[in-house]
């Protein structure tokens, strides 16, 4: 029994078998975030991450369980059929809980061992748009937290405007009949006087949506006080977080090359732990808080060669579905009957 197996012993793990959509219904239960990598240190949590059957009442009754999270100890136990639907889909988180190290699972019945060895059933070129929108978003996250802190006056709200227009650029596919344009986001002398340089917006929308409008606002908001929580900073904290994020990025870029040139999923990143870690360790950050040239750099490799893996990748546009729903079939239909 190693170590984490004990952990589950501790009185804080009791929700695994007490909870009863829980316990036997497990399949899979295994180790996340940095320890799954290989890129955790003395601050790491221990993050769990598994799937439980759907119980009978699901398939064949009224109650519809998703998920369970346990917050205190950082758990989420997924249902099989909503696991199967991020797997589909290419979800990163979902597909690196297919692809741990063998001793870094620590429940593992038959049918979870068969989701791990199938792996491949779930694989499409959507991925290039999920690890590539991950890691494109953990880059926005990164330039707007030096924004927020180091950044001139004019500078932030040049990141601001870039990240309210990539707010808008999802509005389509979150807002019926918006249409695109129909808001212009740009930067001008400012008004205020105690700006240089000032965010405005044209609007022009017609008999369109009261509520909708209200929940565009709110998403743009949204942007605009994330840069504005500058008081109490834990300057320390911050950067150990900056320096999480930019190893998660180029985490993200090599997992997702290794799943197009390869197609499959390595979660453990031992051949990569130097470089991740230099990262995590502050190696890649200038006296004044930026990151060096050579860290962009490199991300624009990284980036380069996740592109390049998508054009050639011989992996199907989406994933057999008829496949994949014979065996969420043929699983469930065990549940149903009691066979398992």
């Amino acid at each position: 029994m190693t170590e984490y197996h004990q952990l589950l012993l501790q009185p804080q793990y009791n929700f695994i078998n007490e909870r009863p959509e829980l316990g036997k219904h497990i399949i899979l239960l295994g180790l996340s975030g940095s320890i799954s990598y290989g890129t955790n240190n003395a601050e790491s949590d221990l993050d769990l991450r598994g799937i439980a059957l759907n119980p009978k009442s699901d398939l064949i009754g009224l109650s519809c369980f998703e998920q369970y999270e346990d917050r205190d100890t950082d758990s989420v136990i997924y249902a099989f059929n909503k696991i199967v639907k991020l797997l589909a889909e290419g979800n990163p988180a979902a597909l690196e809980l297919l692809g741990l190290r063998a001793d870094h699972y620590l429940i593992l019945n038959d049918i979870g061992r068969a989701l791990i060895e199938n792996v491949q059933m779930f694989l499409s070129r959507r991925v290039i748009q999920t690890f590539g929108g991950y890691a494109d978003a953990q880059l926005r996250r990164l330039q707007n937290a030096l924004a927020r802190d180091t950044y001139p006056q004019a500078e932030k709200e040049l990141h601001i405007v870039n990240s309210v227009k990539h707010a808008i650029a999802h509005f389509n596919e979150r807002y019926q009949t918006f249409e695109q344009g129909a808001l212009h986001v740009y930067m001008d002398d400012a008004v205020a006087q105690d700006l240089e340089k000032e965010i405005f917006i044209d609007a022009s929308l017609k008999h369109y949506p009261l509520r909708d409008y209200k929940n565009m606002l709110r998403d743009m908001e949204t942007v605009i006080r994330g840069y504005d929580k500058l008081g109490n900073r834990n300057k320390k904290k911050d950067d150990k977080h900056l320096n999480k994020h930019a190893m998660h990025l180029i985490r993200l870029l090599l997992t997702g090359i290794d799943l197009l040139k390869h197609h499959r999923v390595m979660t453990w990143r031992g051949e990569d732990l130097d470089l991740l870690m230099s990262i995590r360790n502050g190696a890649f950050r200038s006296p004044d808080g930026m990151f060096k040239p050579e860290f962009y750099e490199m991300v624009e490799h990284y980036e380069n060669e996740f592109y390049l893996a998508a054009e050639t990748c011989a992996l199907p546009d989406a994933p057999d579905m008829a496949e994949i729903e014979r065996l969420v079939m043929s699983v469930n239909e065990k549940v149903v009957r009691n066979e398992i």
